[in-house]
């Protein structure tokens, strides 16, 4: 079993050589004289996290060498420049002088007059291989209305820094499909994005929050990477992590994310380190003394997952400049640990600790959001009942060995 630590480490690509690292889409295209881009012209829906080896943004590398005449923007913007749920405007790109398409404020798919004139719409931004996250949400949309207007989409493709092999979550189910569960895939699905592109793509599952609209298939190309295999972690592939959002700091805050992540959304209960140094990392209030809830999490014996007692205090949010108290998480066997349910066994030991802290009364208004995120309201009904694992614990895992057999045709990668 392959053992980690979450712990924040600056990876040191160097030590990598150029032959082992992994080259991502961009390198590819580029190393194939972009070929599928000649004579066309082109737009780019890309942030920060768009570049290549040597931290030079997909958009200008693809200004200098195709005809590029439009920018797409998602969450956080083109630039990186808008904190997360802040609406991002449509603007004009100050490097490239072109014009740059909100897709998420007014809009969150491209209309027909973004595309006019559009031939092949690429698309380049890093994932962190977990369903609520937006940006594959917005992949899916404009697959869609670039189907519907006879327009490629091209995926350059990236790691999942998740790597390939993990898989959690049920479904979304019916009545559930929102911007932040798009799909019918679990909560962590083990894909790369073009894998996952090409799954939603052969499998008509681009309908989502539109679940009575037949899905359409657009002609779909994935440039795919060299070197990256399915049991890889982001820091042996030799690449710069480039946060692709601002509480993703670090590619150990991807594989973090997942595990505190859902519990995040309750307002006036937990820190999950947002506001700290360690974004996804803990789980800390004013009112928890630290070394009962490690004496708690410890006497449950999770597998592959260590806890220690943290104290901090969050520079920002709601517990800014206040003292709290908790645990910080380390996965010391990733292959094994359930990670998705770190969060709710720290809600149970809170429970047991604190019986007056259930989240779900903490903050009822924020009940439908969980919904959304776990795509279902079957585990805020049966776990805010006892904040029990044991009374989601099977529904939480029953489509997890359908989707690895299903996914696996779509596998590019060993």
């Amino acid at each position: 079993m392959r053992k980690i630590l979450f712990i924040i480490i600056i990876t040191l690509s160097s030590f990598i050589s150029k032959a082992e690292r992994v080259y991502t889409g961009i390198e590819v295209l580029v190393e194939n004289n972009f070929s599928c881009l000649k004579n066309k012209r082109v737009a780019l829906l890309t942030n920060p996290s768009g570049v290549d080896y040597n931290l030079r943004p997909t958009v200008d590398i693809l200004f200098e060498n195709v005809n590029l005449v439009a920018l797409f923007a998602p969450e956080h913007g083109l630039r990186g420049d808008v904190y997360a749920g802040d609406k991002v405007h449509n603007s004009i790109d100050p490097v490239t002088s072109l014009p740059v398409y909100s897709l998420y404020g007014t809009y969150r798919e491209p209309s027909e007059q973004m595309l006019e004139g559009i031939d092949v719409l690429v698309y380049d931004i890093q994932d962190v291989g977990v369903r609520s996250y937006t940006f594959i949400s917005t992949l899916g949309l404009v697959m869609r209305k670039c189907a519907q207007m006879g327009i490629e989409v091209v995926v350059l493709d990236r790691p999942n820094p998740l790597g390939g092999n993990k898989i959690e979550g049920s479904y979304v189910e019916e009545g559930f499909f929102s911007f932040v569960s798009e799909y019918r895939i679990p909560y962590i699905y083990g894909l790369t994005v073009g894998e996952l592109a090409r799954l939603i793509n052969e499998e008509a599952l681009n309908c989502g929050q539109k679940g009575d609209e037949t899905a359409l298939k657009c002609k779909l190309t994935v440039i795919p990477m060299k070197n990256w295999h399915r049991d890889m972690l982001y820091s042996q592939t030799g690449l710069a992590w480039i946060l692709p959002s601002p509480n993703i700091p670090y590619a150990e805050s991807a594989i973090a994310y997942p595990a505190s992540g859902i519990c995040g959304e309750f307002s006036n209960y937990l820190n999950i380190g947002i506001g700290y140094t360690i974004p996804f990392g803990c789980f800390a209030a004013e009112w928890i003394d630290a070394r009962e809830l490690l004496s708690k999490l410890n006497s449950y014996n999770i597998e592959g997952v260590a806890f220690r007692e943290i104290h901090y205090k969050p520079f920002f949010g709601s517990s800014k400049a206040k003292n709290i108290h908790g645990v910080q998480f380390s996965f010391t066997d990733y292959d094994a640990a359930h990670i998705t349910l770190t969060q709710f066994y720290v809600m149970q030991a809170v429970a047991e600790l604190y019986p007056r802290k259930n989240p779900f009364k903490l903050s009822p208004a924020r009940n439908s959001m969980i919904d959304k995120v776990c795509g279902s309201d079957y585990i805020r009904k049966n776990f805010s009942k006892r904040l029990k694992v044991s009374d989601i614990y099977d529904f939480w895992l029953k489509d997890e060995q359908d989707f690895r057999l299903l996914s696996q045709k779509y596998y590019m990668y060993d």
